[in-house]
């Protein structure tokens, strides 16, 4: 389940008063690409050859060098004063020990000793310090291209999911009192579950050509329009007045507590339900009715994903776990216990293939072979908790976003490949809470969205050598 570092209690009951829908479904740009504002501040009016992506990481690495030079004079400067200080404590002692004096060759012999320690203690500083930069420039400028092409904006609160269309038109669903979102695969409708106990399906209807972004949708229980001045205002790429659907054209209902996360089933006739009611439910979308309640998890659920081609359904779980639901035999419902991970599951999401990616709060992200299921083939390990995890189709990168801010790209083996730029003018300023690949466009093939009320369109270039390996 989605935390915010540092405060996990208070974003947990923040959770729990999500009553109301409210969503934005957008067009997304296939040919614009916008240079980023904080590349185009801190480049402006230089002339340089370097292209733009390189350019960003080298400023990123020199400000970085330049604070890790900065914390060293510092702490020279403290290694100094200590230095001085021993030296004049054991002179002090070389006049009394033992009630006469200290010979100056042991006075010298003791100070030297003390103060080797101390620049021995200054070289494993820097050495540590500087390595962490070089670390840092490889994994960044020598295994993918990433830039920031589009900020949506427009939401009053935090952003908990975010969904992109698989057909023509391409469109971006932004949910935020919502607790998920997803695109049918061939029809325009829109699947929700919401913190009321209920998922809800709703219809849209996109007509070509349209200004980018589409329309921002805003769907509440009270019908309440919040297509507003202050979020026009906030929207300064939005047009000026914002459609609205209102009414959900099917509603779902049958859980006990919140639903986290909802999903279509392959071919969109059906769709599973995730609840923190401990259990997972499957729904014949057509006459709304409940077809199997899924239980087996020790407590709530945090997550639901089906697989793009067979009747599978992966569902995580605060118990540390997350279990496989195998529906391609109507007689047979077989289910699977993954076991691995040490905190909560955070989600689970299938390949194009024959694995499973899951991510947890343990900082961990394993890679699983549907095949081999006793333990993991690659385990990922971070430094802060990871949240809905997606992997691309094509070149099967997992984008990890983090409670920390941060959202990094590994391949299947577990290598890293590059870590999204994140400073003052670019990227999200909170928690990440979930990643969305889009490969049908070239120009903006990842999204991001969090707490920072706005979800970001990526451009990820993965060199082709790579790809290969």
């Amino acid at each position: 389940m989605p935390v915010e570092s540092g405060n996990s209690v208070a974003a947990r009951q923040a959770k729990q008063k999500r009553k109301s829908h409210s969503l934005s479904i957008r067009r997304t740009n296939s040919t614009e690409q916008e240079r980023p504002a904080g590349h185009r501040d801190m480049l402006e009016g230089q002339d340089s050859r370097l292209p733009m992506p390189l350019r960003s990481n080298l400023l990123d690495l020199f400000g970085q060098i330049e604070r890790e030079f900065e914390n060293l004079y510092l702490e020279n400067l403290e290694l100094r004063r200590e230095i001085e200080s021993l030296n004049e404590r054991l002179a002090g002692e070389g006049q009394t020990v033992d009630g006469g004096d200290l010979g100056k060759g042991a006075l010298k012999t003791k100070a030297s000793h003390s103060t080797s320690q101390l620049s021995q203690k200054l070289k494993t500083t820097y050495k540590a310090s500087t390595s962490k930069i070089v670390s840092s420039f490889k994994a960044t400028t020598s295994r993918a291209v990433c830039q920031l092409v589009k900020e949506y904006v427009g939401h009053r609160d935090g952003l908990w999911d975010l969904s992109v269309t698989r057909t023509q038109p391409l469109v971006l669903g932004t949910a935020s009192a919502v607790n998920s979102i997803k695109f049918h695969p061939t029809e325009q409708m829109a699947l929700t579950a919401s913190g009321d106990q209920t998922a809800h399906i709703w219809r849209y209807m996109v007509q070509l050509p349209l200004p980018q972004p589409l329309a921002d949708t805003s769907v509440s229980d009270d019908d309440v329009d919040f297509s507003d001045k202050d979020e026009a205002e906030g929207e300064a790429d939005g047009p000026s007045e914002c459609p609205t659907v209102r009414v959900a054209s099917t509603t779902l209902k049958s859980h006990q507590g919140v639903v986290i996360a909802a999903d279509w089933l392959v071919g969109g006739k059906q769709v599973v339900t995730a609840s923190w009611d401990r259990a997972a439910n499957l729904y014949d979308v057509e006459t709304s009715e409940l077809v199997h309640t899924l239980t087996g998890h020790d407590q709530e659920l945090t997550h639901c994903c089906t697989h793009p081609t067979q009747r599978l359904v992966v569902t995580s779980s605060r118990d540390t776990t997350f279990r496989l639901w195998d529906f391609r035999d109507p007689s047979i419902h077989s289910v699977n216990v993954f076991q691995g991970h040490t905190d909560t599951v955070t989600s689970a999401v299938f390949t194009v293939g024959d694995n499973v990616v899951s991510g947890s709060d343990d900082r961990t992200v394993k890679v699983w072979d549907l095949k081999n299921m006793r333990s993991p083939i690659a385990t990922i390990r971070t430094d802060s908790a990871v949240n809905r995890i997606s992997v691309s189709a094509n070149q099967r990168i997992i984008a990890l976003p983090h409670d920390n801010r941060q959202v990094r790209l590994f391949d299947m083996t577990g290598v890293r490949l590059a870590r999204l730029p994140r400073s003052n003018r670019q990227g999200h300023r909170r928690m990440v809470c979930c990643s969305s690949w889009n490969e049908e466009n070239q120009t903006c093939n990842l999204f991001t969205c969090g707490f920072d009320r706005q979800a970001i369109g990526w451009n990820i270039n993965i060199p082709a050598l790579l790809q290969e390996k």
